[in-house]
């Protein structure tokens, strides 16, 4: 059988899990571009940052850091701004920029479990309506050994069918899950890492707190 002819013998039940499926797919796209947007060598850009705020041109620094267009470059440019006035005022325009910018990052990645979720349980519930079916042909009366067998048979093949898709679809939603989680990890121990080396050149250049 296809892809296709599996999906049929399944039921009405494999349109549901099918939206989770393309619910999960369209998150996971839409976060992956705005982690490609996000990424940025940031070693590189702190570096850059970095040069400027150590021989006092804020200006440059902080067009360099709005140029960038990421999380990174953005929190950076704020805490500049203010970075004239001390490192606590840098360290407070971090912290204000962090606020908005961190939340953003994990925005909707949850939404892949409660997918995964909602596809598993679509799954066992086509299953439970497939062997009622089956089940259902096997105590009808007035219907024929063959017809009985060839009802008790469909039924199964939805049940199973639907099973399969439906833990198909929530590992799928678990795995982009999971590398979402790690992506956005990862750029949040950036984000702090590269502000603190910036946070250190303020200091430096400021004479301390």
């Amino acid at each position: 059988m296809t892809m296709w002819q599996h999906f049929q013998a399944g039921g009405w039940a494999m349109w549901l899990i099918l939206v989770w499926l393309v619910a999960a797919a369209v998150v996971f796209v839409h976060r992956s571009f705005y982690f490609f947007g996000a990424h940025q060598e940031a070693a590189v850009f702190t570096a850059a940052v970095t040069k400027l705020v150590e021989i006092g041109d804020w200006d440059r620094a902080i067009k360099l850091s709005s140029a960038a267009k990421t999380p990174l470059g953005r929190i950076t440019a704020e805490g500049l701004a203010k970075a004239h006035l001390g490192p606590r005022a840098f360290q407070s325009g971090v912290d204000e920029a962090a606020l908005r910018e961190l939340p953003a990052i994990r925005r909707y990645i949850d939404f892949m479990a409660f997918f995964a979720n909602l596809a598993m349980l679509s799954g066992l519930f086509g299953t439970i309506v497939g062997l009622i079916k089956s089940f259902g042909s096997v105590g009808g009366e007035g219907i024929d050994l063959e017809a009985k067998s060839r009802v008790l048979a469909e039924g199964i093949g939805e049940a199973m069918n639907c099973t399969a898709f439906g833990l198909l679809t929530a590992m799928l939603a678990l795995v982009g899950f999971a590398l979402l989680s790690w992506w956005a990890t990862a750029i949040e121990e950036a984000l702090d890492l590269e502000t603190v080396k910036i946070l250190n050149a303020v200091v430096s250049r400021t004479g301390g707190f």
